[in-house]
């Protein structure tokens, strides 16, 4: 499977404007993702896709390779699929790496692109096994419910599924609950229908754009992962990235 990587990067962040561009160990953000990502083995190619000059202009300057797109995108799905529009290339799929995650493995893309490659997939993601009950009950972590073939059936803020008979242990010690890890892959004709779906109950209830997948009857496929991600969507995720370069 052909695949093309794509690292979206806005210039506008209303807790840390200019985040591509910060500087973490002597690097920018932008260019320590787009490092980790063509060091998968699964990529064929990868684009960084901006709506900023300063930005493009940036990663030329390192050797990497920007797709200018529009500003008006509401998700970073939505940008992609331009990407892959003015890629000037057929690919059989895309990953979507998040920009403001600086520590992404390369074997997390390898995950997600392996289980893309599975029969009657549509869209791959990954899953952490959760170990501390704090994570059931932050909103800030997506949980999510799959079936015997590792198909998502729900992805909820909440900490489903709910213990009906609980023995007073640890929730996560009673049930094999999962988190979720934000990196997707899709097959390009996926993608593409994915962009014409209007918003649906579910994604405006939960504020969770892939229920709007599940909701179309898209196949989700759950792969696990060990690796650990770190978002910096504000400045103390920022000064923990640079203590982490540091250690």
């Amino acid at each position: 499977m052909k695949l093309l990587g794509i690292i979206p990067a806005r210039y506008a962040s209303s807790r840390l404007p200019g985040k591509p561009l910060v500087d973490i160990g002597g690097k920018s953000m932008v260019q320590r993702v787009w490092e980790q990502a063509s060091a998968s083995r699964s990529l064929a190619r990868v684009v960084i896709a901006t709506d900023d000059d300063r930005i493009a202009g940036h990663v030329r300057t390192f050797g990497g390779e920007a797709l200018m797109t529009r500003r008006d995108h509401p998700s970073g799905t939505d940008r992609c699929h331009e990407a892959l529009m003015f890629s000037g290339a057929t690919f059989d799929g895309v990953v979507n790496i998040q920009g403001d995650e600086p520590f992404v493995v390369p074997a997390q893309i390898d995950e997600a692109a392996e289980a893309l490659n599975e029969d009657g997939v549509d869209i791959a993601t990954l899953a952490q096994v959760i170990t501390d009950d704090r994570d059931l009950d932050d909103p800030g972590e997506a949980k999510i419910i799959v079936d015997h073939r590792m198909n998502a059936l729900l992805f909820s803020r909440s900490p489903v599924p709910y213990l009906r008979n609980s023995d007073g242990r640890a929730h996560c010690q009673q049930f094999r609950y999962l988190k979720h890890v934000g990196l997707y892959a899709y097959r390009s004709d996926a993608l593409a229908r994915i962009v014409q779906l209007p918003p649906s109950p579910l994604e405006l209830a939960e504020s969770l754009e892939q229920l709007r997948w599940l909701e179309a009857g898209m196949r989700i496929r759950v792969g696990l992962t060990e690796h650990p991600s770190f978002c910096v969507d504000t400045p103390a995720d920022l000064e923990e990235a640079r203590r982490r370069c540091l250690a």
